[in-house]
């Protein structure tokens, strides 16, 4: 069965049209909860997180309904990060986590991401079977054994305590001012409260949402608010969160952006030097900068490259057991401390190197030169496939011909939004934007 709901991290689209309607979200639902009580004993539960969008409260009613149709127990949680509902899943001996979340997308979408019992993201087999579910005549419980739901009013202090238990035992970050912008999204409490706690002096930024607000100006993808607090207030760093807090960027003390890649470069060297780094290796996927590889192999670390999506640089840290990974968009994932990428741990991480060394934030957040890399979007209508046209299939033809010894190129259909992605990297800039550009109007005239 081919999968038309789920994309690269969950089901996502434009709230109240297909699919994010209440109505599909109710046999999401229905059709998760079947899949995962595979028996009628009761106690079977899931934990429901969700972000601060408007649209939040119409999918989390939706999901509640079709989960408890089926005998499922939910324990809602309200706005907490994404990995809290990771962390929180198996924590509460829940069968299955929900995350209701678009991500950096705008307040005009939305999404909803499944975590099995330990806590990391399903896998296309069990997605594929939940689709194949949706579509199937599925059966309710019978009325005695309808599901309860209820409120957790402590998810986020358990958050909270698990990500502070992250940083050395004794760290204290007083002295450190930092700018933390949570884009008026789901940490938007939960991380400035871990930032006091450990003793910094807090600026806090986008943490007033009121439901159409989350990405807006702010976050990891706008971090021109966070770099102009920082350079106004003198700073010593920025942690620039996006909308579910599983994806982080740093600004330094000059208002320079690092970056998932630059961050992995510094905590992959790190850990080889203590010998923490398992398997040697660093996974990563095909939009990580050739920088980042050259890099780690001056230093023997190896660099496994994956598809695009922090599930599939999961899954391939699993099963070559690795322990740290992620993309160049500020995913980093420490498998040691969770299950998924983790913003708000990724920036405590950093600070603690920052106060370990002594050294600044811009010291720490230029490990490596990047090779020139360009990428540019191209969005196209429903039901147009416009790789699959043979003009199109030429261009990427003749770009690939002309970068041969020189960069890479690498086309995608994002997994998230309606989007061609065109990236190339070379050191010659005239021929990267020459290459880049030519692919792009090839694009741009069959869409």
């Amino acid at each position: 069965m081919t999968r038309k709901l789920f994309g690269t991290d969950g089901v996502r689209g434009r709230a109240n049209t297909y699919p994010m309607t209440a109505e599909l979200a109710l046999k999401l639902g229905a059709a998760a909860g079947r899949y995962f009580r595979r028996d009628q004993s009761a106690g079977h539960r899931v934990v429901i997180g969700k972000d601060t969008r408007l649209s939040g409260y119409m999918i989390e009613n939706a999901l509640t309904a079709g989960f408890t149709s089926t005998g499922m127990n939910v324990l809602l949680l309200g706005p907490v990060p994404t990995p809290a509902v990771g962390m929180l899943t198996p924590s509460m001996r829940a069968d299955v986590g929900v995350m209701i979340s678009a991500s950096h997308n705008p307040a005009t979408d939305n999404g909803i991401k499944f975590f099995g019992p330990d806590g990391f993201k399903l896998s296309d087999e069990a997605e594929t079977e939940i689709e194949r579910l949706v579509h199937s005549d599925l059966q309710p419980a019978q009325s005695e054994n309808i599901g309860r739901a209820k409120r957790i009013d402590d998810g986020r202090a358990r958050y909270v305590e698990r990500v502070k238990g992250t940083v050395p035992h004794g760290l204290d970050l007083d002295g450190l001012k930092v700018v933390i912008d949570c884009a008026n999204g789901a940490a938007y409490r939960a991380a400035p409260e871990v930032l006091w706690e450990l003793g910094a002096e807090v600026i806090p930024l986008g943490v007033d949402p009121n439901g159409v607000n989350i990405n807006d100006g702010v976050g990891s993808t706008k971090p021109q608010a966070a770099q102009a607090k920082i350079r106004e207030v003198g700073a010593d760093v920025g942690i620039c969160l996006d909308g579910d807090a599983d994806r982080v960027i740093l600004i330094d003390e000059n208002g320079e952006v690092a970056d998932g890649d630059q961050i992995m470069a510094l905590f992959a060297n790190r850990w080889a030097e203590e010998g923490r780094l398992k398997g040697q290796t660093l996974a990563a996927t095909v939009m990580s900068n050739l920088g980042l590889e050259r890099f780690l192999a001056e230093r023997a670390i190896s660099l496994h490259r994956t598809p695009v999506g922090d599930r599939y640089v999961v899954e391939a840290m699993r099963q070559q057991g690795l322990n740290l990974g992620g993309e160049q968009s500020g995913h980093i994932v420490m498998t040691d401390y969770a299950t998924t990428g983790d913003g708000l741990i990724a920036g405590l991480q950093f600070l603690s190197e920052m106060v370990r060394t002594g050294k600044r934030a811009s010291d720490l957040a230029r490990n490596f030169e990047r090779v020139p890399q360009l990428l540019q979007n191209v969005r196209f209508s429903a039901g147009q496939t416009p790789l699959d046209e043979v003009a199109v299939q030429q261009a990427i033809a003749t770009a690939e011909a002309r970068l041969v010894g020189n960069g890479r190129l690498l086309i995608r259909k994002s997994g998230t939004e309606p989007l061609i992605r065109v990236m190339a990297e070379c050191e010659d800039e005239g021929l990267l934007q020459n290459v880049v550009g030519e692919v792009v109007a090839a694009v741009e005239r069959v869409v």
